[in-house]
């Protein structure tokens, strides 16, 4: 649940960066929203492999249980 929240902060801090880089066309911000997304990327491929991970785990304790 951890990640899930630091997700949540990157996309909350982009906030600002995305009014700046559309509405006010700041270049630079829209330099900080690549970086910020490339974040996201990684940090949501650690989140998918935890939870495939986690899935995996689960169905191998169930099928040993059976």
């Amino acid at each position: 649940m951890e990640k899930f929240s630091k997700l949540q902060e990157i996309l909350d801090g982009m906030k600002s960066d995305v009014d700046k880089f559309y509405q006010k066309e700041q270049n630079a911000a829209g330099t900080r929203l690549r970086k910020e997304l490339n974040n996201l990327r990684r940090l949501s491929a650690e989140v998918r492999k935890e939870i495939q991970d986690i899935r995996n785990s689960r169905k191998a304790g169930t099928q040993t249980n059976q």
